[in-house]
């Protein structure tokens, strides 16, 4: 069973920055979306996994936030982040995260096959 298991979220002004934790029971490609109230669930940013210890790989973003949030991963903490900055108030949502067993990047939430409970990001104007 994968577990994924989200940390970081919380309450931030406008133009400010926070960093989302993805901490995972494996190693996996891995995305991140987010959820508005009465929204569709939407893809902010890919990983690919790569094998070894090697904590690089392939990235992908939504152009939402290209230039403003990043996705990393570390191997040897089965863990992603994604760093958010110049955060707007149209990014307040639930952010999820999510692994998929293939392993390159994806942008679908039909790819990925585990989610994470997810993490609010409030963005106060």
């Amino acid at each position: 069973q994968v577990q994924l298991v989200e940390s970081g979220g919380g309450l931030v002004q406008a133009g400010g920055s926070l960093r989302l934790s993805c901490a995972a029971s494996g190693r996996y490609a891995m995305g991140w979306f987010r959820q508005a109230p009465g929204k569709e669930r939407e893809f902010v940013a890919a990983i690919s996994w790569s094998g070894g210890i090697w904590s690089g790989g392939s990235t992908y973003y939504a152009d939402s936030v290209k230039g403003r949030f990043t996705i990393s991963r570390d191997n040897a903490k089965n863990t992603v982040y994604l760093q958010m900055n110049s955060l707007k108030p149209e990014d307040t949502a639930n952010y999820y995260c999510a692994a998929r067993s293939r392993s390159g990047v994806a942008g679908r939430v039909d790819q990925y096959d585990y989610w994470g409970q997810g993490t609010q990001v409030t963005v106060s104007s």
